[in-house]
């Protein structure tokens, strides 16, 4: 067995300096069966070690009831046989552009409750979630023959909070459960988030992306003791729907990560390897300099701008990198190792069934709620997914606008059975006024809740109420379909024939494959919603781009006959546009 601990000034492996040179990647955005070839590609480009984040959310999606929790167990057994330390990050807190940062809706949104400070309702649930998750992270730590060698308490928590007692606590509750190794804080390399953010005692790292002398001199007035090291080095960024592709010159970033190994430093590249937010999981940030302004959801892809990208390939950034970091090994790096095979040839998508939202509602749906004003996604345990409420206006009455107050994100709007528009937050009223008596329905979309700032854990829905004129409209119906109601499949959803014209609603169909491996999906035509392949959900793609088409990881595929399922959530661009395509990467 091994000792890892945290010296006057460097990192100690049985007593011996240690640089700790690091790489991102998240268990749960890679495909299980990829998870080696990602981490050989890690090892190839000049790393020792491996980071990664713990959602609690994907794994405790409702109260009590847990799922494969074990996936990190057995990501680190992967992490040891490749040859590299790790570092986990548990959360409970993750930002990580993930849904709610990683914390549970039913756990945010609970009245009165107090997340990501000393709340004791807020605390009793983390240390249940701690509890449950050190099970798989305590055995695999060096002193135990595994390769955990650091566990951090929290997240960038100074660019939040300032309850050092409720990082105290958690410090507490990792001990507690049998955490050895030495934990750590991370934060911007800011006086107020490094007050805020880290503890006596427990080692404190620091996140930016350039300026690394200036950056570690910050820290240094705060730590003038300990290793350095910065946890997040931001070599790419993420993008956002509607936005613009990001991307870092690979050069420049190259340059930094120099500077940083120059001062002494060990480092970890946020992200090594980006991987896909699969199944909806994407979150969402809010613009402006205090993150208080618009929604900005977050894309599928979490490509990173990475030097291994989304589908697993050495970048020019990688090559950059590897040529620096070969400088910090005695012997020569290891080499590259094969590419997972790609889809021996494209295969279009043949859609041949069509069910009605409102159908596939009323099969895979919750139970129908009448309130007086619209419920939230919380109240109604939705977590990814949709809602649609129903309201009618009273009348004989003049037309008059229709508006939503608080609503988060999304609603395709029909006045007695025909679309009038698709609201949104910043545009939250139909252009046309609605005279009464009409009947509205509205089916509201959530597009990721926000991972970061003052708005994190804020209720998705129609928040605020459903208005007429200034008059707010009562007896509201609401029904939820959660994205998790499609695990079990479809069969008991009844498709009939395609529609003359391509609406909203549920499409199945199949491809055929032959030679399968690592593919793209492309949706011509289509606007907004969600595709699964096999009962796998890819995640969502939406026309307003900058992403394109959909990652299909070739596991995913079988040969022959492979079933699709298309939710589309507003309606195509075109009438009849031309069918989905998976090609090789």
């Amino acid at each position: 067995m091994s000792e890892f601990t945290v010296g006057e000034a460097d990192f100690l492996l049985d007593g011996r300096p240690l640089r700790l040179l690091s790489g991102a990647l998240h268990y749960f955005r890679v495909h299980e069966e990829h998870w080696r070839h990602r981490l050989a590609m890690l090892r190839a480009m000049g790393l020792n070690c491996v980071e990664t984040y713990v959602p609690w959310n994907l794994h405790q999606p409702v109260p009590g009831g847990y799922r494969d929790v074990q996936a990190l167990g057995r990501f680190l057994d992967a992490v040891r046989e490749a040859g590299l330390w790790a570092i986990v990050r548990p959360g409970p807190y993750i930002c990580a552009e993930w849904e709610n940062g990683g914390l549970p809706p039913w756990v945010t949104g609970e009245p009165g409750t107090r997340v990501r400070t000393r709340d004791e309702r807020y605390l009793s649930r983390v240390e249940r979630w701690f509890h449950h998750v050190m099970h798989e992270i305590v055995p695999r730590q060096i002193d135990r023959g595994g390769p955990v060698i650091l566990v951090q308490a929290e997240n960038e928590y100074g660019s939040y909070g300032s309850d050092t007692g409720y990082l105290e606590e958690l410090a507490g509750l990792l001990r507690a459960e049998g955490v050895t190794v030495p934990l750590f804080t991370s934060d911007g390399p800011e006086d107020h988030m490094l007050t805020g953010g880290s503890l006596p005692g427990v080692l404190a790292t620091v996140n930016f992306g350039s300026h690394a002398r200036e950056a570690f001199g910050t820290l240094r007035r705060h730590r003038p003791r300990g290793p350095l090291m910065c946890m997040e080095f931001w070599c790419g960024w993420f993008d956002h729907w509607a936005g613009e592709h990001v991307v870092r010159d690979p050069a420049e970033a190259a340059g930094t990560l120099r500077e940083i190994l120059e001062c002494g430093a060990s480092v970890n590249l946020y992200m090594a390897h980006g991987g896909s937010s699969f199944g909806g999981w994407s979150g969402a940030n809010r613009g402006g300099e205090l993150h208080e302004g618009p929604l900005m959801p977050d894309v599928t892809s979490y490509d990173y701008d990475a030097p291994v990208d989304e589908y697993g390939r050495p970048t020019e950034k990688f090559w950059r990198f590897r040529e620096v970091l070969a400088e910090y090994h005695p012997e020569p790096l290891p080499e590259l190792p094969p590419m997972p095979a790609p889809l021996a040839r494209p295969a279009d998508v043949t859609l041949h069934g069509w069910a009605p939202l409102g159908d596939v509602l009323e099969t895979l749906g919750g139970a129908e709620t009448v309130a007086p004003l619209p419920p939230s996604f919380e109240e109604l345990h939705v977590t990814r997914g949709l809602v649609r409420y129903q309201v009618d206006v009273p009348g004989p009455r003049q037309p008059y606008p229709l508006s939503l107050r608080g609503l988060r994100d999304l609603a395709v709007v029909y006045v007695d059975g025909e679309r009038a528009g698709v609201l949104t937050e910043e545009e939250p009223r139909l252009k046309e006024p609605v005279a009464g008596p009409a009947r509205v329905e509205l089916w509201v979309e959530s597009l990721g809740r926000v991972n970061y700032g003052p708005r994190f854990g804020e209720a998705k829905g129609i928040t605020g109420g459903i208005l007429h004129e200034r008059q707010f409209l009562h007896g509201v119906r609401a029904r939820g379909l959660d994205l998790c109601a499609f695990d079990g499949g479809v069969d008991t959803v009844r498709f009939g024939a395609l529609p003359e014209e391509d609406a909203p609603g549920l499409y199945r169909g199949s491809a055929v494959v032959h030679g399968a491996g690592d593919a793209r999906l492309e949706l011509p035509g289509r606007t907004r919603g969600f595709v699964w392949i096999n009962g796998f959900n890819l995640g969502r793609y939406w026309s307003v781009g900058p992403q394109r088409s959909l990652y299909v990881p070739g596991p995913v595929l079988r040969e022959g006959e492979n079933e699709v399922w298309v939710l589309e959530l507003q309606q195509t661009d075109s009438d009849h546009p031309a069918p989905p395509r998976l090609l090789p990467v």
